[in-house]
């Protein structure tokens, strides 16, 4: 699994039966420290993560292991919504307590303020 931030969504009308109910979401890759690699992924979303949310997916055959995923053509899902993760006793991201307008928070100064509203 990695760690990843939602930062867009993927529209498309014309696609494979089985993925016509299935929303998509563009997620910057992070590493384990919460910074960002470069990288990019496109995922389906099985927990409904909205803009800004950081979260945890899965590649390769165990994105197909979720119950709306199951049987169908895709190699990353995302898994869960991150609350908080630490490193060697550091916490590197908590999350404010859900709720309307709760925002999210690196707790790393540097990064302060980059989370964004659950929608």
């Amino acid at each position: 699994m990695q760690l990843g931030r939602v930062v867009g969504t993927v529209v498309s009308t014309m696609k494979e039966a089985r993925m016509k109910e299935l929303k998509l979401q563009v997620l910057r890759l992070l590493d384990e420290r919460g910074k960002e690699t470069g990288a990019y992924a496109v995922a389906v979303d099985a927990v409904g993560a909205g803009q800004g949310d950081v979260v945890l997916f899965a590649g390769g055959s165990s994105a197909r292991q979720t119950v709306i995923t199951d049987g169908k053509p895709t190699d990353a899902t995302i898994m869960a919504i991150v609350d908080s993760w630490d490193v060697e006793g550091r916490v590197v991201y908590e999350a404010s307590p859900s709720s309307e307008d709760a925002e999210r928070k690196w707790t790393d100064p540097a990064r302060a303020g980059r989370g964004k509203e659950r929608s």
